[in-house]
């Protein structure tokens, strides 16, 4: 490539998420109308740690005017092994300057902030490079609590099938356990089941630091299916975040599933079944109990990811892609392209970086917010006025057991408000 000082690189890493080609899109049209070459980097970082001159592809107006409202991604995307980055960034670096890159727009979630902070350090200036945050987790902590784009659609489609099943649910008498994605935090799991109206959600803020066994996890889903049981309704939705598995002690979880790793050597929480593992436990549990019920487990993520944005993403996309080009072009570099109070806004890397740990910051849920407080108000769920009175009798009689029996069970799952406070 020539010209080295006019080119515009674009390269996307990580999972899909819905709104990737819009900030594509976005992007190419302005650099284009400023002036400069741009090129896609296709198949992501992984292209560049191989060597693959091939990976670039030119991009005009005229290939990128109207996929903004398409799902997946024209560029594609990867993810790569940790110790394999350490050994090939001296090659992603060489590829970079071999096309002549001067000005690079990374797309991705926290591995390729971490990535495209890595570059802006070694470059130091001779490449431009400003990050767009992506990921249907909602986990990179973006000012003023603006959603990461793709997360809305996500939730969105989550929204619709949850509530289909709920209408399946309803209309057989039997209880579905949803596993969604969200390795390191709950919002999605939240989203979803808040906004369809699920009957429970579990998500792995609400368990603090410490470890959980399975058991435990079970029985508060087993307590609330009798808590709806004893209202008369044998059926009900279960949402479950998939990083409640990373609370689990791993030697149990190996007994149970077969644990893979993803490319970044992580464990693929999203090939654990999650609603599998506890569907078999809560039915053994509820039989001891004389309780039979049918309890279907399923997990959804993929089928959110490259889905086509709702208006939200592609609205927002397009304006993300428009400031990463203006922040560039104006000099900027070493930062992250949100919107917060109604401009764009650019957050320099230090900002979200741990260097004590050399990670990305994490969003989790606030469990002590008002937010999180509302959704679990709509849940059926065991609460500490449950074990006492005419209550406590309804409970104990749904699952012919002694209301003391019932509270030495069940008791331990309970949160009353002074537990809560050590969450």
């Amino acid at each position: 490539m020539t010209e080295g000082n006019e080119l515009v690189g674009i390269i996307v890493g990580g999972g899909p998420a819905p709104g990737i080609n819009g900030v594509i899109s976005a992007a190419v049209i302005e650099a284009v109308n400023c002036g400069k070459k741009v090129v896609g980097i296709k198949g992501g970082f992984k292209s560049l740690f191989d060597g693959n001159d091939s990976c670039i592809e030119p991009l005009t107006i005229e290939d990128v005017s109207r996929i903004h409202s398409q799902g997946g991604s024209i560029l594609r995307t990867s993810r790569e092994y940790p110790d394999r980055v350490k050994e090939k960034f001296p090659v992603l670096m060489n590829m970079l300057k071999q096309f002549g890159i001067r000005y690079l727009i990374t797309v991705g979630g926290d591995g390729t902030l971490f990535m495209a902070n890595w570059i802006d350090r070694e470059t130091r200036g001779s490449i431009s490079v400003v990050h767009v945050p992506k990921t249907i987790d909602n986990d990179i902590p973006l000012p003023g609590g603006v959603s990461t784009f793709g997360y809305q659609t996500a939730r969105h489609w989550g929204v619709e099938i949850v509530k289909n099943i709920m209408e399946d649910a309803k209309t057989t008498g039997r209880w579905y356990f949803i596993t969604t994605m969200g390795r390191h935090a709950g919002h999605l799991a939240l989203g979803i089941g808040n906004a369809a109206g699920a009957t429970l959600t579990l998500i792995p803020e609400e368990f603090g630091n410490d470890k959980i066994s399975i058991k435990k996890i079970s029985d508060i889903v087993t307590a609330s299916i009798i808590k709806r049981l004893s209202m008369g309704r044998d059926h009900g939705v279960v949402i479950l975040a998939e990083g409640i598995s990373e609370k689990f002690d791993m030697e149990e979880l190996k007994s149970l599933e077969q644990l893979e790793k993803d490319e970044t050597g992580r464990i693929r929480l999203s090939e654990i079944q999650l609603g599998r593992i506890l569907k078999n436990y809560v039915k053994k549990t509820l039989e001891t109990m004389g309780i039979n019920v049918t309890i279907v487990d399923k997990s959804i993520g993929y089928e959110l990811r490259a889905a086509d944005p709702i208006p939200y993403d592609v609205e927002y996309t397009r304006d993300l892609g428009y400031g990463a080009i203006r922040y560039l072009l104006r000099g900027g570099t070493g930062a992250v392209i949100t919107q917060y109070e109604g401009r764009l806004r650019a957050i320099p890397f230090v900002d979200i970086i741990d260097y004590s740990t050399g990670k990305v910051k994490i969003r989790r849920v606030d469990i002590s917010s008002e937010i999180y407080e509302s959704a679990t108000k709509y849940m059926i769920r065991l609460q500490p006025e449950d074990l006492e009175g005419d209550a406590l009798i309804r409970l104990a009689q749904t699952v012919f057991m002694k209301p003391e029996d019932f509270k030495k069970y069940f008791g331990y799952i309970v949160k009353t408000k002074e537990r809560q406070s050590d969450y």
